[in-house]
């Protein structure tokens, strides 16, 4: 009896992974090749794909990145797949229907991702180690966990944005600003808060003119960064206006435009070129 208990509580043990990891950004990938040299051996769980969940976070749909060290340019996709295959060469593994992986399959040059996994819940309240559960149901426990699951933009929740995404809607000013269609054309950015403000007065660097929309007659930043905007001769503030749609305008096949609305009215915004 106390052997066969021994024999369980053994099998308990060797069950338990010394460093999960959630998430499949660089923040992700980066924390499992540290983990990974320091043979911790980490467990990545990068995110079913999806529809509404890309592996690899929002550099999936970044074109260029031309500000990460060490690269003059490189695609988002690229740099995603540089640091996640060098965690993997240290020893990284990804969690799989077909179990732990260390190694990413390709079909014709592109990465087979579909069957990877995605955490659905975590139990932190008991202490190391801690409980994780995938979508499918099955359990992992660690000692620890690393969640790096990142962010995603706030877009507008227009029909069109989709369709325009990467081609004249953008939603990183540092990330995009600086492009050729970008540059001396006419910007909008929607919002009132400070990270509108910011990207609005980023945004003057390149743009000829950049509208700040706002649905309020007032901004919700803070008041140092109002009065940089405010100073600044390149941006109009468009007061108690919402972007009610985006489209191509038909004389110029290559501009993106904002149909902006008020209550009484509806008013167009040219953009930038596509």
């Amino acid at each position: 009896m106390l052997r066969s208990a021994a024999r369980a509580f053994s099998s308990m043990a060797q069950q338990i992974e010394k460093c999960i990891i959630i998430g499949s950004g660089p923040a992700s990938w980066t924390a499992a090749l540290y983990a990974a040299r320091a043979n911790l051996h980490p467990l990545v769980f990068p995110g079913r794909f999806s529809p509404e969940l890309l592996p690899g976070g929002q550099l999936m749909t970044t074109t260029d990145v031309e500000n990460f060290p060490g690269f003059v340019k490189v695609t988002g996709p690229n740099l995603v797949s540089s640091i996640r295959d060098q965690a993997l060469n240290w020893g990284a593994r990804v969690q799989t229907d077909n179990g732990a992986e260390t190694k990413v399959d390709s079909v014709d040059g592109s990465d087979v991702v579909y069957h990877w996994q995605n955490v659905d819940r975590v139990d932190l309240t008991q202490g190391s180690p801690f409980t994780i559960w995938n979508d499918v149901g099955t359990e992992f426990r660690a000692h620890t966990v690393i969640i790096a699951t990142g962010a995603s933009a706030n877009y507008l929740g227009l029909p069109s944005e989709r369709k325009f995404y990467n081609r004249g809607v953008s939603a990183c000013a540092v990330c995009d600003g600086a492009a050729p269609r970008f540059r001396n054309a006419a910007l909008a950015v929607v919002g009132g808060g400070d990270s509108a403000v910011e990207e609005a007065t980023f945004l003057t660097k390149f743009a000829s003119t950049v509208y700040l929309v706002h649905r309020r007659d007032k901004l919700r930043a803070s008041k140092v960064m109002q009065q940089r905007l405010f100073d600044n001769k390149k941006i109009v503030v468009l007061w108690n206006r919402e972007v009610c749609d985006q489209y191509l305008e038909p004389f110029h096949l290559y501009t993106c435009a904002y149909i902006l609305c008020t209550r009484l009215q509806k008013f167009l915004v040219v953009t930038s070129q596509v």
